[in-house]
């Protein structure tokens, strides 16, 4: 009974979200707030039946229109779980006004070679510069775009589908060699990349929006500056994020799930998922979304 009435309140408040989106009106997150803290206390109290709780109201909420939004550091032609995120995402804010970390994702990713896993990394300046921001790392090396575009026709031009994005990727290659800054060049690909995915997501940066400090209380307010509803988590975040704030503010935290990705071939077997997206693109061509995100959606396979 108590279930019915608090489905009945959360249907109630479902159509004024529908009313103001059918008549283009300013829905009141200040009421949305209030309305999913009172809601939260209620599951709270509904012991027996809080699973089942959760999983109908999470379940009513997410068959709405909700802006979905992910926050993430730029990283370096990036593994297909990092486009899984972007297509997921309504708008996905760069988040690089945070530390510049060394030996990490933002400046190198792998390739597939005859001999295995090969590094391309981009070079930065990072001596004496052990604070410095990812938007405000500099390269090093003026023809490290060449070398990595001369590395990658070197060991995928026998890939099935090399011919029929050489140009593009190229293209990005040779305008990367005119940026300056690590977080440019990162969007660059992220974007051109993304395009040829399928991927429309709008793309921001955190810098766009006013700062906080706290890491949650950054994220949250990011995504209340950007009007979202729904915020996606990378796994790893688990281990600091407060989802209490989050629910505080009335937004819906989800955390991404890379398990599942089917295999495709490779050029170079044995298989592994720990590449950059370009291996997917240039084995697969135009199946790739499929064995990003397709195959999950119950697409069939093309």
């Amino acid at each position: 009974m108590a279930w019915s009435l608090r489905k009945s309140r959360l249907e109630d408040w479902l159509q004024h979200v529908r009313f103001s989106q059918r008549h283009g009106l300013r829905f009141c997150r200040c009421w949305s707030t209030q309305f999913h803290r009172r809601w939260r206390r209620h599951c709270r109290s509904l012991r027996s039946s809080r699973g089942q709780f959760h999983q109908d109201a999470h379940s009513l909420l997410m068959s709405e229109k909700m802006k979905t939004v992910v926050i993430l550091q730029s990283n370096y032609i990036p593994w297909k779980g990092y486009f899984d995120l972007m297509h997921d995402a309504d708008e996905f804010i760069l988040f690089d006004d945070m530390q510049y970390t060394r030996r990490d994702w933002r400046n190198r990713n792998q390739i597939k070679t005859s001999k295995g896993a090969q590094w391309l990394t981009i070079p930065v300046e990072v001596k004496g510069k052990y604070q410095q921001r990812i938007d405000e790392t500099l390269i090093s090396e003026n023809d490290w775009a060449i070398k990595h575009w001369q590395t990658l026709r070197g060991h995928y031009a026998r890939a099935p589908c090399f011919r029929d994005y050489a140009n593009d990727i190229e293209a990005l290659y040779e305008a990367a060699a005119n940026e300056t800054r690590l977080s440019r060049i990162n969007r660059l690909f992220l974007e051109g990349i993304g395009r040829l995915l399928g991927i429309r997501t709008k793309i921001s940066w955190s810098t766009d929006y006013a700062h906080f400090e706290g890491k949650t209380e950054r994220l949250v307010s990011l995504c209340e500056a950007s009007g979202a509803d729904h915020y996606i988590s990378g796994p790893a975040a688990r281990n600091y994020i407060q989802p209490f704030l989050f629910d505080s503010a009335g937004i819906v935290l989800s955390f991404k799930d890379y398990s599942g990705y089917p295999e495709y071939t490779q050029l170079h077997p044995p298989f592994t998922h720990a590449v950059t997206v370009l291996d997917l693109l240039f084995n697969m061509g135009e199946k790739a979304p499929w064995y990003i995100w397709g195959w999950r959606e119950g697409q069939p396979m093309p």
